[in-house]
This record gives C-alpha cells, structure tokens and sequence, in this order.
C-alpha cells in the first residue's frame, strides 16, 4: 500500500519539477523527497522522473501514473478543505479587487482553484484604477485586493506577495532608447516619466520611478495619467517614457510604444492586502489558495524578459 507522502510527493513534484520546491510545499526536507521518490520508484518498477544536474521532468510511466491519480489526489485535497472550511463556517460573499492585467488574470485562476474547495462562497470580482487604488477597501468594494506594492497605509494590513514581474521602461519608438538593450534607472532621467492622477501616494510613485536616481540625477515628472492605457498612449505620442510591468509588455501592442527591460531596477511585486481587522476566515482561505497558485505564476518570470515593440512602431529620428 502506498503511503501518503509518496502520493503528495509524486503529485507536488509533479507540478514543480523541482526538489527544492516541492520540499517547501510539503514541509520536510529536500533529501526526504529524494528518499520517497526513490521508494516510490522501486514500488513501481521503473523510474517515474528523469533526473539531471539541469531539471527534472516525468518519463512516460511517470506522465500516465499523473494522470491516473492526480485527479483523485486533489479531489481527496478539495474534499478535506471543504471539510474544514464547513467547520470553521466558511461561506457567504467574498469581493476581490484587483489593480492591472497581471492581478486581474492571477485572481482569475485563484478564483477558479478557491471555488473548487469552498462552494459555499460566493466569489465576486472588482476592478481598480491606480488613481483608486484602495478605494474599494475603503469603501467596501472589496474585502480583499491584489494590488501592486509597496502598501504602507495605517488601516490597511499588507499580506502576503504573489506577483513579482520584471520591471521594463515604456518609450517612445523613436525615442533613442528605444534602440537600446536594455536600460538602467539612471536613464529614467533622460525623459519626462508621467506621474499618476487621482489619490495615489507618494511613496507608490516613488518606488515605481524615483524623483531622483541613485546617481543624484533629477526625474522630471511630465503629465499625470489615470489609467495605464492613457499612460501608454501618450508615450505612443512621444509625450515621455514609463515603467511598467513586463506583463504589460507581453500582453499589450500600443503603436508607437517600445518596452526594454531595467537591468538594475527591482522587480514589481504585487500582493494582497485588506481592511485592519478585516482577515476574516474568507479572506485568510482566499490568500492560502492565492500564495499556492503563485509559485507556478512566478516561474513564468524566471528568465529575463528582452525588448518588446508594440504594433505599428516605426523607427524615427532620435529625440
């Protein structure tokens, strides 16, 4: 008879391809995997994983055993989560809010995955605009909202990160570092950088682009924009450049806009966030299938993203 570690083991490295990770899940140690994989192995008669120095990935014995009992494994996990949740009296309404397309999408899949193991909540979504961004909190729009960092607000409880996406520089596509590779945060100085409407604070702005550069160089601050499509339409018509989330690049094609990646800038973190005294059992479910889900998101931006060119961009004269 199998034990269950040897199921959840093969089922979670499975998903990872990674010993390392699938350790951190299950809470025991990386040798311990090594050990049950292994055991499991010889129960089975044939290696389930090809294992090198570089990755892991499943044979073909190992891709048929998934999927015979990687179905019922999760259903036996949303099973016992709907268990608990119904002793703990987990039901009723939970709003999420969500800043950007990134989030939006992020929420989307957790939304699908929370339903499975809490029927009983009635999930509902809302969206947010920078110049709003915590508006639906406050105004109970929503209990909970997957935002962008940093939050440093007193009646707000900043939670756990799930998002972390590379940072690249919005620029005109004729603009001269457009041509370029890459750039750096002292380039941020080389153009006016939009500043952001409505009731956003200054630390926010600050961390997504300093008035000053780690070098002592003045950020001009041009135009203030609202939306994100507003931003990128005015750097489309060379009215100054923006940071962005290189989400934004692999899901948007503005004319005239050309994305290239910061070599030295930190990535932009998004997590969730909710009203002081508002962790309520909905909430703290929500941001358990939400920190679970994000591990596969955040391998998706692994490598370095390279430059990105919208639709229609043509080249120009250097500005």
């Amino acid at each position: 008879m199998w034990e269950r570690l040897e199921i959840e083991g093969f089922v979670v490295l499975a998903e990872e391809l990674h010993f390392g990770r699938t350790a951190e899940r299950l809470g025991v140690s990386r040798a311990r995997v090594s050990q049950t994989i292994q055991r499991l192995e010889r129960r089975v008669g044939a290696p389930l994983f090809e294992r090198t120095s570089r990755r892991v990935r499943l044979t073909e014995l190992g891709r048929r055993l998934l999927e015979d009992v990687g179905p019922a494994y999760r259903r036996i996990g949303d099973g016992l989560e709907r268990a608990r949740a119904a002793a703990r009296g987990v039901e009723g309404v939970l709003t999420v809010g969500y800043l950007g397309g990134a989030a939006g999408e992020f929420v989307m899949e957790v939304i699908g995955a929370f339903a499975r193991r809490h029927p009983g909540i009635d999930v509902r979504i809302h969206e947010t605009q920078v110049a709003s961004m915590f508006e639906p909190l406050r105004g109970g729009g929503a209990q909970v909202l997957v935002t962008q960092f940093p939050v440093e607000e007193e009646d707000l409880v900043r939670g756990p990160v799930v998002l972390r996406v590379p940072r690249m520089l919005a620029v005109p596509a004729n603009h001269v570092l457009a041509r370029r590779e890459s750039v750096g945060v002292e380039d941020l100085a080389r153009d006016r950088v939009f500043a952001c409407t409505g009731h956003v604070p200054g630390y926010w702005q600050e961390w997504l682009a300093p008035s000053v550069t780690p070098g002592g160089r003045v950020v001009e601050r041009g135009r203030s924009a609202a939306t994100l499509a507003e931003t990128l339409a005015m750097v489309g018509a060379g009215q100054g450049i923006s940071p962005v989330g290189a989400d934004v690049a692999a899901h948007s094609a503005p004319p005239g806009v050309v994305f290239v990646p910061f070599v030295d800038a930190e990535p932009l973190e998004y997590g969730l966030v909710w009203r002081a005294g508002g962790d309520s059992a909905r909430v703290r479910a929500f941001a358990a299938v939400a920190v679970e889900r994000a591990r596969g998101w955040n391998r998706e931006w692994a490598e370095p993203p390279t430059a990105a060119v919208g639709a229609g961009a043509a080249a120009g004269r250097d500005r």
